[in-house]
C-alpha cells in the first residue's frame, strides 16, 4: 500500500505574523473601523496636514501650467475606464515592438473598439479635446463597417498608402504618454533623465518593466540585468550617502519562474541565495535594494525573504534594504508593525516605500 508523505507543518508563527494573515479577510466592516481608529489624530495634526496638502496642491497646479495638459489628458482617460486601460497598454508595448506588422495590429487590437466618442468635449482642455478627435477618427478608420461615411473614404487612402499614418500618428501620441511614466529604455538613459528630477530633490528606484520569468534562463536574463543596473546605478550615486542617492526594485517574480506559495521551499532555497548576491552588490555600490510590490498572494512568500535577508549576517548593519508594501492591502498596517519589529530584531533601518497598489485592478 502507498504512504501519503506530508510536508513538515509551517514553524511557529509569531503575533505578528499572526495579525498579518489574520487581516487578509478580513470582514469589510470590521477592517474600516480599524482604519478609522488608526486615522483618528489630534485636531491640531489634522490642521497641519491640511495646510501642507494645501500648499502641495496649490504648488502642482502652479508648476502644470505650460506642461502641454498631460494631466487633464490622465484624468479624462483614467485608468479605471477601457479608454485609459487601452493607452496604458499601448504606452509601455508600443516602445518594445521593433516591427510595423505587430504595431499594427496592436492599434487595431487596442484602439479600434473602444467608445472615444464618449469622451469628446468632456474636458476644458483643448489639448484633450484634439487628442480625442484624433483617437476618435482612429478607431472609425480601423473599425471594418463598411458604412458610407467619411471613415469608409479614409480607409480607403489608408489602405492605399504604403505607410499608414495612423501607424504614425498613434506610435508618436503614445510615444509622449508613455514618456510621463517611463524613464528610459535602458537605465543609462533613464539615469540621464533622471538627473534633472535629482537636482530638484527628488529620489528614485529604478525597475524594469515586463518583469516575468517563465523559465530559469528568463530569470538568469534578468539576474543579468539587475547586476548590470545596480553597477551602473552606483556608479551614478557617486558616494551619496544611502537614503540620497538613487537605489533598485527588485521584481521576485523576475528571479525565479515558480515564485508562488506552492513552492516556498524551492523558493527559499534556490531564490534566496540569488537575492543575498545581489543585496550584497547594492551595499558594495552604496544603493538601495528595494523588494518590489507582488499579487496579494504573493505577500507571505515576500515576508519571508524580505526576513531571511534582513536577518543575514553578510547584511549586518546596512540600512539599504527596504520593500514596497501596497496601502490597498487590508494587511497594510499589520505589516508595517510586523516591519517595525523585525528592524528592531535586524538592528538597523528599512527602507519602506507606500504605495497605493500596483495590482489594483486585478485584486479589487
Amino acid at each position: 500500500m502507498d504512504h501519503l508523505v506530508f510536508a513538515d507543518p509551517p514553524a511557529l508563527e509569531t503575533p505578528l505574523r499572526a495579525a498579518i494573515r489574520d487581516a487578509h479577510r478580513l470582514e469589510e466592516s470590521e477592517a474600516d473601523a480599524r482604519l478609522l481608529a488608526a486615522a483618528d489624530i489630534p485636531a491640531a495634526a489634522r490642521e497641519r496636514i491640511a495646510a501642507t496638502a494645501r500648499r502641495l496642491v496649490t504648488a502642482v497646479r502652479r508648476e502644470r501650467l505650460g506642461k502641454g495638459g498631460l494631466d487633464a489628458f490622465l484624468q479624462e482617460y483614467a485608468l479605471s475606464s477601457p479608454e485609459g486601460v487601452a493607452l496604458m497598454c499601448l504606452a509601455e508595448a508600443l516602445l518594445r515592438i521593433p516591427d510595423a506588422e505587430t504595431v499594427d495590429r496592436l492599434i487595431r487590437d487596442k484602439i479600434a473598439a473602444a467608445d472615444w466618442q464618449r469622451h469628446l468635449g468632456h474636458s476644458g482642455s483643448l489639448f484633450v479635446n484634439a487628442s480625442t478627435w484624433a483617437l476618435m477618427l482612429t478607431g472609425r478608420l480601423l473599425r471594418q463597417d463598411g458604412a458610407a461615411d467619411l471613415g469608409a473614404v479614409l480607409r480607403r487612402v489608408v489602405a492605399r498608402s504604403s505607410e499608414p499614418v495612423w501607424r504614425q500618428a498613434v506610435t508618436a501620441a503614445m510615444r509622449i504618454l508613455a514618456d510621463q511614466f517611463i524613464m528610459g529604455r535602458t537605465i543609462a538613459e533613464a539615469l540621464a533623465r533622471a538627473r534633472h528630477a535629482e537636482r530638484q530633490g527628488y529620489r528614485h528606484s529604478f525597475d524594469m518593466l515586463g518583469e516575468a520569468a517563465r523559465t530559469m534562463a528568463d530569470a538568469g536574463r534578468y539576474h543579468a540585468a539587475y547586476e548590470r543596473a545596480i553597477a551602473s546605478i552606483g556608479k551614478a550615486a557617486a558616494g551619496q550617502p544611502i537614503a540620497a542617492a538613487p537605489g533598485i526594485s527588485v521584481k521576485l517574480s523576475a528571479l525565479h519562474p515558480r515564485y508562488e506559495m506552492a513552492q516556498q521551499d524551492r523558493v527559499m532555497r534556490e531564490l534566496l541565495p540569488v537575492l543575498l548576491r545581489l543585496a550584497g552588490e547594492a551595499r558594495a555600490a552604496g544603493i538601495g535594494f528595494t523588494i518590489d510590490a507582488e499579487e496579494a498572494d504573493r505577500l507571505e512568500l515576500s515576508l519571508d525573504l524580505v526576513e531571511a535577508l534582513a536577518l543575514a549576517p553578510d547584511l549586518a548593519g546596512w540600512d539599504g534594504l527596504g520593500l514596497a508594501v501596497q496601502a490597498y492591502q487590508k494587511r497594510a498596517l499589520p505589516v508595517i508593525d510586523w516591519l517595525a519589529d523585525l528592524a528592531g530584531r535586524a538592528g538597523h533601518r528599512l527602507m519602506v516605500r507606500l504605495v497605493k497598489g500596483a495590482y489594483w485592478d486585478s485584486e479589487v
